[in-house]
Parts: C-alpha cells; sequence; structure tokens
C-alpha cells in the first residue's frame, strides 16, 4: 500500500456504520422518551453500536499512526475483517511501530473523552455504550500497552498475532 493512501472503501464503510450508529442513538433516546416498548433492543443495538465505532476510531487512530510515520501494512482483502490492517513487523521500525501503537491509543482517548462529554446516565443507549467503551478501554489496557511498553522499552517488535505479518516472508 502506498503509504499515505488512506483506504477509500474502508473509510466509506466505517462513515456508514458512524451514520447508522448515530441514527440509532437518536431513536434510542426518543423511544426511551416515549417509553416505548422498543426502548431496551433500541438501546442495546445502539450501545453496542457507539462502541463498535469506539473500536473503529481506535483502528483509525493505529492506521493513521502508522502511515504518519510512513510504516508499510497491509490492508484486507475483505470489508468483514475484524482488524483496519495488518502492521508490517519484518519491515517496519521500532519507532513505526510505537507511531503506529501511540496512535490507537490517542484515538480512543479521545473517543472517551467526547463519549463522556456527550453522553448521559440518564439513557440506556447511553449508559450500555459508555460500559462497553469502558470494557474496550481495559481490554486495550490488558492486550496492547504490554507489548508497546515492551518495545519502547527497547525489546523486539511482536512477531505474530492477527494484526501483524512479516513482509519478508511470503504468505
Amino acid at each position: 500500500m502506498n503509504m499515505m493512501q488512506i483506504p477509500t472503501t474502508l473509510l466509506i464503510r466505517d462513515l456508514a456504520v458512524l451514520a447508522v450508529t448515530m441514527w440509532l442513538w437518536i431513536l434510542a433516546r426518543h423511544l426511551e422518551a416515549l417509553q416505548s416498548l422498543l426502548t431496551v433492543p433500541a438501546a442495546l443495538i445502539g450501545g453496542v453500536m457507539i462502541a463498535l465505532c469506539g473500536y473503529l476510531a481506535h483502528e483509525w487512530g493505529h492506521l493513521l499512526g502508522a502511515l504518519f510515520s510512513r510504516s508499510r501494512v497491509e490492508l484486507p482483502q475483505r470489508l468483514d475483517a475484524v482488524f483496519l490492517f495488518k502492521f508490517d513487523t519484518g519491515l517496519n521500525s521500532r519507532e513505526q511501530f510505537l507511531s503506529m501503537s501511540m496512535g490507537g491509543f490517542i484515538a480512543s482517548a479521545l473517543v472517551v473523552l467526547l463519549l463522556v462529554s456527550k453522553l448521559s446516565f440518564s439513557y440506556w443507549v447511553d449508559l450500555i455504550a459508555l460500559i462497553l467503551t469502558a470494557l474496550g478501554v481495559l481490554a486495550t489496557a490488558v492486550l496492547e500497552l504490554p507489548p508497546a511498553w515492551r518495545v519502547y522499552r527497547g525489546a523486539a517488535l511482536p512477531q505474530q498475532g492477527p494484526a501483524f505479518v512479516d513482509g519478508r516472508k511470503p504468505h
């Protein structure tokens, strides 16, 4: 992939997910105000979608951090891929890995700040979104912070995992 090329298809996909999520969030709040029987299902779906958007923002943060540092990445072949890209640990440097990692952490922090400032504990959809986002941030801390810290302290880049590829080896 060209180092500064944004994957247009994935961007359109994620903007569409964001648009649907915003509509669901508004709908869920409206249904709750009406005391509709559809409040709980709408709140569950809307809350999950808001947390999903937080995950997507985190992934875009990683990608922007990678592109900013001119890292080599491999884009998915399918739109339903779990990860937005695979980071090439065979051809990228320690600094590029740290830039990619930091991009995701910064994006997550911005999402949390946005959600905490815009959501309320008085709506089910907001409460569900905040709980799921908190769990996502916890998972990120457990899964992503330790390897980033080890690399920062001088360890080798991770060589295995679903978000990594080694461009020096045929696959």
